[in-house]
């Protein structure tokens, strides 16, 4: 008999594991230690593609996700935490999961920054009611990426390689929630 799970089923089982980390860190060191890591990446970012600070600068807002780790085999899944921005301020913090079925094998490290382009887009975000399907385009950073980045609903995404390697025709959306910075 064979079974089969929904990419929902996925999702839950991914949010499920991931319920025993709080979006924001509990503690004063560990809020300071993701918000040092988030500088340290944006700045890593930028270096690799200058452009990127004129478009977050004229963004609405963005997030930065400095480790988000993934792992796969045959059903896959990834978690990273991070930190909101509307210009250089701190606004809150997030957290990200993942859930894929598929053809996949193997584990790797990545950067994400997701950009907002309206206040409509932020808002969304914040509220729990943004989901990147599987279909959305990363932009892989490099020199001049995101010079020629554009926005699909509202958002736009780039993604840094820190490590690792995975093999993967799989299919699965990404899933954000936000808590206000206290």
């Amino acid at each position: 008999m064979k079974h089969y799970f929904s990419l929902s089923t996925i999702v839950g089982i991914i949010s499920l594991l991931a319920a025993g980390c709080a979006t924001a860190p509990k503690s004063e060191a560990d809020r300071s230690q993701l918000s040092d890591d988030a500088t340290v990446a944006s700045q890593q970012t930028k270096e690799t593609d200058p452009s990127l600070d004129r478009f977050l600068r004229i963004s609405s807002g963005y997030a930065v996700f400095p480790h988000v780790a993934k792992g796969a085999a045959v059903v896959g899944g990834s978690y990273g935490r991070g930190t909101v921005y509307v210009g250089n301020e701190l606004i809150g913090y997030a957290d990200i999961t993942q859930a894929t079925i598929g053809l996949q094998a193997g584990g790797e490290e990545f950067r994400e920054i997701v950009v907002f382009e309206s206040q409509r887009d932020l808002d969304r975000f914040k509220a729990g009611k943004l989901t990147l399907a599987a279909n959305l385009s990363a932009v892989a950073l490099k020199t001049g990426s995101a010079e020629s980045a554009k926005y699909t609903d509202g958002v736009a995404v780039f993604v840094q390689p820190i490590g690792g390697l995975i093999v993967e025709a799989a299919v699965g959306g990404q899933q954000f929630t936000y808590e206000p910075k206290k």
